[in-house]
Formats: structure tokens, C-alpha cells, sequence
């Protein structure tokens, strides 16, 4: 790659929980070296519709932004939209482009949905979120005092230029539950449908549909989780139960074409140290794979599995969710 230049620089901003990367000054980085910049901003469709929300994509100097409008907005679910600005990208080639991907037979349900949602913001652009942002600020000041739940707020990542106010994620580690045992309990007994689901948290999105008794129950459920714990801990001693995704040693024995069209077979959980992986396998949420077609399964990535499989998480990807056990591949 040496002397090479970057065809783009892609970028995932805000991420699920809501944390915003400072697209300003990376857009003007590419900028100075004529590189554009693409942002997944999958979660991001109403950034820029309130004073107290971040800045979209576009209005930091993106050149390509892909947004997910079901995702926050009030379009049907599998909608999207593919913004553009400035001179760098090809409007012309990126119109080529679609054509090799889109349907000729596009589903005018979905088109119709996105325009209303776009219509539904261009009638009140400054205020359209003024009640979400209002109940979003309420909720969290009162989740902030109940014992042993901790928020996730700015503080705790001033590296980054902000967070959307409209997602709202509580810790429960001090409790002694996990986030899949949390998320059950308030779908159960509030029925309550969390977004994203972590091993220590929950995340929750406040949009234009959200309502203030929405809200009420989420609060009431989360005071029953703190009420009804028996295993309050502090911070630091539970710190050092936490456990990592395996990240960091991952080794390769075959790319994933080749584990793809490699012959198989299946193996006991128990017998499967040290094989190489025949499929994907992803605890979801948060939906990140744990090991791939190809890399070698080592004993760190097991243990991590079958705690949070242990823990109510469900494993997509594997044959068998159960994790008994595991198709290798045959090398």
C-alpha cells in the first residue's frame, strides 16, 4: 500500500449507543488531501433537527451519508437514504453504481414511507423533536438517582465531539445482573423493548413516537430492577468480573473463501480448540462476530461465547445456537 493514495475514508458515526465522531475535522483532513468522505450514519437520520442534537453528516463536510430512516425516524423498516454533497464524488458514477444494486422493481411502499417521513420533518424542522428532547432530558435525570444504575453521558468519552441525546444507556453491572437478564425482567413484567442489549448494559431510543407514559414505565421498571437486586456491588469490585470480547489474538489459518468452499465437519464444543472455524458465529446483540469462517478457535473465544450464551445472549450465525457444538473446517 506504500505510496498508494485512499480512494475514501469510511466512517460509523454516531455508533448504536449514540456516540459521535468529530466528522468536521476528519472531513477536512480528506478534504486537504483530495480523499472524500463516506460516514455510515445508519442511526443518525435525525442529527441537525434541534439545537441540542449534533451536526449531520453533511452539515460537518461529508461527501457521501448513508442513513438508516427507520432506524429513528417514521419511515417503514428496511428505508433508507443515500445523501451527497460537494464536487469530489461522481454523481454521475455513483448513479452507475446503484444500478448494479438496485431492484428495477422498487417497493413503492418503502419510497412512499421515506417521503413522508421527510415531509413529516420539512413541516416543523426546528421543533419536530423539541418533545423528545424534553423527555429524553426528564427520563434521564431521574434514572441518574436510582442506586446502582449508572447513564451514559459526555463525560465518559470527551474524546469525542458528542453523543446523541435521544439514546439512553444504563449500566446494570452494579446490580449483579447481566443486560440480557435486565431486558427480560422489563420486557416480562413493564413490557418494555429495549434497542440494544449488552452483557453489562441496555440501550433505549426516545423518538418522535416516543410518549411521556412510554417513559414512566421505563423509569418504574428500571427503580424494580434496583429495588429487587440482591447483589448490589460497588463498581470496583465488579470490575474485575468483567469480561472481554477476544479481540486482540485473532489468527488466521484460511481467508474466508476458503473456509467457505472447504469441506466441513461438526465437532463437539470440547474438541474444537484449536480447529479452524467453519462459520460465523456472533453472539447478538450487539450482532459483532466472535469468530469467523477461517480463524483458528482458540480457548479465550469459547469462554467468551459460552458466558454470554450462559447469560441470555442469543448466537447468530452458528448452526447450532446452543453452542454444543461447532462445524470446523477440514484442512
Amino acid at each position: 500500500m506504500e505510496n498508494r493514495k485512499a480512494a475514501a475514508v469510511f466512517v460509523t458515526s454516531p455508533t448504536y449507543h449514540g456516540i459521535c465522531s468529530n466528522l468536521s475535522e476528519i472531513s477536512w483532513l480528506c478534504h486537504s488531501h483530495d480523499i472524500p468522505l463516506i460516514v455510515d450514519e445508519a442511526h443518525g437520520a435525525h442529527l441537525g433537527f434541534h439545537p441540542q442534537l449534533p451536526n449531520s453528516a453533511l452539515q460537518q463536510g461529508a461527501d457521501l451519508a448513508v442513513q438508516s430512516t427507520h432506524k429513528v425516524l417514521c419511515s417503514l423498516t428496511q428505508s433508507s437514504m443515500l445523501h451527497m454533497s460537494g464536487n469530489i464524488v461522481d454523481r454521475d458514477r455513483i448513479c452507475r453504481c446503484l444500478q448494479t444494486l438496485q431492484s428495477s422493481s422498487p417497493n413503492y411502499l418503502l419510497l412512499a414511507s421515506l417521503d413522508a417521513a421527510r415531509a413529516q420533518l420539512s413541516e416543523n424542522p426546528d421543533t419536530v423533536f423539541n418533545r423528545a428532547m424534553e423527555l429524553s432530558v426528564k427520563t434521564k435525570n431521574l434514572i441518574e438517582k436510582i442506586p446502582g444504575i449508572s447513564v451514559l453521558n459526555f463525560s465518559g468519552f470527551s474524546n469525542f465531539s458528542a453523543i446523541d441525546p435521544l439514546r439512553l444507556t444504563i449500566g446494570v453491572w452494579q446490580l449483579g445482573l447481566s443486560g440480557y437478564e435486565a431486558d427480560e425482567i422489563l420486557c416480562r413484567d413493564y413490557g418494555i423493548i429495549s434497542e440494544l442489549v449488552g452483557y453489562q448494559y441496555i440501550t433505549f431510543v426516545i423518538n418522535l413516537g416516543t410518549c411521556e407514559e412510554h417513559l414512566q414505565r421505563l423509569v418504574s421498571g428500571i427503580r424494580h430492577l434496583s429495588e429487587t437486586s440482591l447483589l448490589i456491588q460497588r463498581m470496583e469490585e465488579k470490575v474485575k468480573d468483567r469480561m472481554c470480547a477476544p479481540f486482540s489474538d485473532i489468527s488466521m489459518r484460511l481467508n474466508p473463501r476458503e473456509a467457505f468452499f472447504s469441506s466441513k465437519r461438526r465437532v463437539s464444543i470440547g474438541e474444537s480448540l484449536g480447529e479452524t472455524c467453519g462459520e460465523l458465529i456472533c453472539p447478538y446483540p450487539p450482532g459483532i462476530p466472535i469468530m469467523i469462517p477461517g480463524e483458528i478457535i482458540t480457548q479465550r473465544a469459547l469462554d467468551y461465547l459460552l458466558h454470554v450464551r450462559s447469560n441470555g445472549a442469543v448466537i447468530s450465525g452458528a448452526s447450532d445456537p446452543r453452542l454444543s457444538s461447532i462445524v470446523v473446517c477440514d484442512v
